[in-house]
Order: structure tokens, then C-alpha cells, then sequence
């Protein structure tokens, strides 16, 4: 049973994905995002626990042995990865096993000031950050950040490290409802954006169980503020057929494993799995190892 890789999950944005978990024993993130899929949280500012990245290399080469190569490695964390310490020897590493598939990072751009994350962050193929404001007061009441970080920084600092990058960097922007989805809120981040001058911009909303009673936007919302992202290249990010994604078997265990660190919907479910995957999926239902729980009108399983 692997404890560090999780997946594949059929990603809306990149993909078929292998993940990697830093923090997998429980969260550890410098923000308490009101759509977090994981608990709630205090912030903190480090990973407890962190793994060795030999651990989670072996991990990777043991998959890559036995799967096809998937689209992108993607680092992750039940929290935020960038705050793992040995950071760039662990991309040095992926890159060196990583064969066709590009290397991805999921952060939420905390950190993006500090030197020595820049530096393991431009080795990266893929680097996705979040903004999902661009005033403080919508900030702190969307993503909850530790005391004393402020967005104003951030910003500036994905600005300087876009210039530094040659990679592709992903802005991702999710709109709560009620929360940052007035229009002068989505305008300060279109300014911001613009500033920064990313390769792609990921507009989405609440779609997975979220940590705090919060409530997605509707696609029509989405579409139009996607519109309002003038000269700027947007993808508003919805759920598609995974078409000739190949089939993935995955054992009892594998499975708890996986649907513990991310909800998947029954469309993903039919796209990834083999028939007897499906059939232990069932089975784990029907003994309550999994359960299914609804959020805005879409159905998902999760550990």
C-alpha cells in the first residue's frame, strides 16, 4: 500500500494526474480556505511529519513500473507543499524518474517570497498558484491566512517570480458564493492578473465537500466572469468524459487510501476504474467504509 502517491485522479485542468502527498498524516497549511476539502484547521506554518523524499521517490518508481506514465506528477499536500522543507531536492528527484510526464505543484502561492521555494518552484514544468482575491478583506474571509500575510505581497511576488519562470504558470481563481464573487472583488483580481501575466487562468467553484458551510456559484456565474478576463487566457474549469483515459485497477486498500485524500464523482469513477474497482467501490459503500455525500447537485464518493 502506498502512503505518499495517491490516485490517478482525472484532473478538470491537467489531466490524468498522479498525486503526491507531503503531509499525509494530517493538514498542515498556512491558510484555512472556507472550500477546503480538507477539516478545518488552524494555520500553521510547516508540514508535521514531513516525509523523507526517498520514501516518495520509491513510491513513484514503483508506480511508474506498473502504469502508464500519467499525464503530470503532481505535488500536493494536505495543506500547503511549498511549505516542505526539502522541497527542491524532491523535484530534482521527480524530474530525473519523470520520463513523458510533466512535473505539477498545487500551491496556494504563500510563499512565493521566499527565495529558496522560487528556486525548487522554477524546476517545476507546471506551477499553479491561487488568487482568489486581490483586496485583504476578501482574502482573509475567503482563504483564512495565517496572521501577517498579506495579498498586496503576494501579488507583487508572483509578479517578479512570472519574470523569473519559463515554465507554465496556472493562476486559479474559485469563486465562492456570496463570498468574492461581487464584481468589484473579481475586479481587483482581473487587475492583479493582469500584472502578473500568467499562461493560463482557472476559473472554478465549490465542487468537492467543503470545510465550511459554503456554497458553489453556478456555471452561467462562471462563464460570465470568465468574459470579464479581457486579453487574458481562461479556462472556466468543468468536469468532462475522460474519453480513452486507460483503465486503472486499484485494490481495498489503494482505494481507502485514495478516497481518503480526495472525493471523486461517479463520472470520474466510470472514466478511471476497471469493473472490479467499481465493484469494490460498491462494496466499501455498502459496508460504510465510503460514503456518498452531495455537493451543489453533483454526487461523490469519499473515504
Amino acid at each position: 500500500m502506498y502512503k505518499y502517491i495517491f490516485g490517478p485522479v482525472l484532473s478538470r485542468r491537467f489531466g490524468l494526474s498522479l498525486g503526491i502527498d507531503l503531509s499525509p498524516d494530517e493538514k498542515s497549511c498556512n491558510f484555512d480556505c472556507l472550500y477546503c476539502e480538507l477539516e478545518k484547521a488552524k494555520p500553521i506554518d510547516y508540514i508535521k511529519h514531513p516525509p523523507k523524499v526517498e520514501d516518495i521517490t520509491n513510491e513513484v518508481k514503483d508506480y511508474l513500473s506498473k502504469n502508464q506514465y500519467p499525464d503530470v506528477i503532481t505535488v500536493t499536500a494536505n495543506g500547503e507543499p511549498t511549505l516542505y522543507e526539502d522541497l527542491n531536492n524532491l523535484i530534482e528527484q521527480l524530474n530525473k524518474i519523470k520520463n513523458s510526464s510533466k512535473t505539477l505543484i498545487l500551491s496556494n502561492g504563500s510563499t512565493i517570497n521566499d527565495a529558496s521555494v522560487r528556486e525548487a518552484l522554477k524546476k517545476f514544468d507546471i506551477v499553479k498558484l491561487s488568487l482568489d482575491a486581490a483586496d485583504q478583506e476578501t482574502f482573509e474571509k475567503v482563504d483564512r491566512p495565517l496572521e501577517g500575510i498579506e495579498i498586496e505581497d503576494l501579488i507583487n511576488g508572483m509578479i517578479s517570480f512570472r519574470k523569473e519562470y519559463s515554465g507554465t504558470l496556472v493562476l486559479e481563481v474559485l469563486i465562492v458564493k456570496y463570498v468574492n464573487d461581487k464584481p468589484q472583488a473579481i475586479q481587483k483580481i482581473i487587475e492583479a492578473a493582469k500584472k502578473i501575466n500568467p499562461d493560463r487562468i482557472d476559473i472554478s467553484t465549490v465542487d468537492r465537500p467543503p470545510a465550511y458551510r459554503v456554497f458553489p456559484v453556478d456555471n452561467q456565474t462562471l462563464y460570465e466572469i470568465a468574459k470579464m478576463f479581457e486579453g487574458l487566457s481562461v479556462n472556466v474549469a468543468v468536469r468532462k468524459n475522460g474519453g480513452d483515459v486507460k483503465k486503472v485497477s486499484l485494490d481495498k486498500e489503494d482505494i481507502l487510501n485514495t478516497f481518503k485524500k480526495r472525493a471523486y464523482s461517479l463520472n470520474d469513477i466510470q472514466t478511471l476504474f476497471d469493473e472490479e474497482t467499481q465493484k469494490r467501490i460498491q462494496n466499501l459503500l455498502a459496508t460504510g467504509k465510503l460514503k456518498k455525500i452531495n455537493v451543489g447537485n453533483l454526487e461523490f464518493i469519499k473515504g
